[in-house]
């Protein structure tokens, strides 16, 4: 009697300590929609993870769904927009349409570009993996945040920013009836070449490296995937979370461009200052950037009485401000003397 009721403690002990094993129980997805228009989200399986019971829906604004998934259920996440069915009963969508003909994409991934939410559960570890990645271009803002889980890179991540109406116009992808900026694709995307695309005899870290272009998704959302390998910045991971994915989670976050420089020549041939902090000259002026887009002009004369800086451009860019400057004084150097 006594072995046996060893037997069964063991037994229980064992099976309690598999319950709590991070990532063992199924997760839920909370998908939330705060765009001002519907959006239609589509789920992908990876090719080692069974299709979920649902794989499309629609959300109006404001609506909210709720999805169980199993455990070690890897696979994506997107927002469809301008989605319409024709008299045949056709679905299809502008952005993010998986070609299915149908609300549910049925196994059918994002046509891009469209702004992905990358998972893999219960991976290396028993920890979580996730991202939000702009590889394939973006089409909507999309912010991941976890949900009562742990570990020291268990944080949110994603792309608060509206990029469509800053969209170089090399890259944009208009509505219909070509009035509306809809999305706006990756340069790999746009111009199929092997340095844009991470391939070929741009295949490796060391040879692929961040272009202009994709230096214009990373600055505006420092934690997404903006090129093949931007892992360092980008991966993020969780044991035994839920998580919720947001549509829109900051829907006045807009990106206002210059009047008087477009953004393809904004981040030509950008370099690196210092960490997360860009500079480069256009036209003999010396630009200096952080983090984000929202752009408002700072009265040169207002500029010149506080920093005694003349012939000059002045803007603010989310809380700091930058200069583009005509004169040979080094805007380096008055940008660390601002700090």
């Amino acid at each position: 009697m006594a072995k046996l009721s060893i037997m069964l403690i063991s037994v229980f002990t064992i099976t309690i300590h598999h319950l709590w094993i991070p990532g063992v129980l199924s997760a839920t997805y909370t998908i939330v929609n705060k765009c001002d228009q519907t959006v239609w989200p589509g789920i992908l399986s990876n090719s080692d993870s069974a299709q979920l019971s649902t794989t499309g829906f629609t959300l109006q604004k404001g609506e909210s769904k709720t999805i169980t998934v199993p455990s070690s259920w890897g696979g994506r996440f997107w927002g469809r927009t301008h989605c319409t069915q024709d008299s045949t009963g056709k679905f299809s969508c502008v952005t993010g349409d998986c070609g299915s003909g149908k609300l549910e994409c049925a196994g059918g991934g994002a046509a891009p570009p469209a702004t992905l939410a990358e998972f893999k559960l219960n991976g290396y570890g028993g920890l979580d993996f996730y991202d939000v990645s702009l590889v394939d271009g973006y089409n909507l803002p999309l912010m991941v945040v976890p949900q009562g889980g742990t570990g020291g890179n268990c944080t949110k991540t994603g792309c608060e920013v509206d990029l469509n109406g800053a969209c170089p116009s090399e890259l944009k992808v208009t509505s219909t009836d070509g009035k509306e900026n809809v999305a706006c694709k990756s340069a790999c995307e746009a111009f199929r070449e092997p340095q844009y695309c991470c391939s070929g005899a741009y295949a490796t870290p060391d040879k692929c490296t961040p272009s202009s272009y994709s230096q214009l998704f990373k600055s505006a959302c420092p934690r997404a995937y903006s090129y093949a390998y931007d892992d360092s910045t980008s991966t993020f991971t969780c044991a035994g979370a839920d998580y919720m994915i947001t549509f829109c989670p900051s829907p006045k976050t807009r990106y206002h461009r210059l009047p008087f420089l477009a953004v393809s020549l904004f981040f030509l041939n950008q370099g690196h200052f210092r960490p997360n902090i860009f500079y480069k000259t256009v036209q003999n002026k010396r630009l200096i950037s952080l983090h984000g887009f929202a752009f408002f002009m700072l009265p040169k004369n207002l500029f010149r009485q506080l920093f005694g800086v003349s012939n000059f451009l002045a803007m603010h860019l989310c809380g700091c401000l930058i200069i583009l400057s005509t004169t040979s004084t080094d805007s380096c150097a008055i940008f660390n003397e601002m700090s």
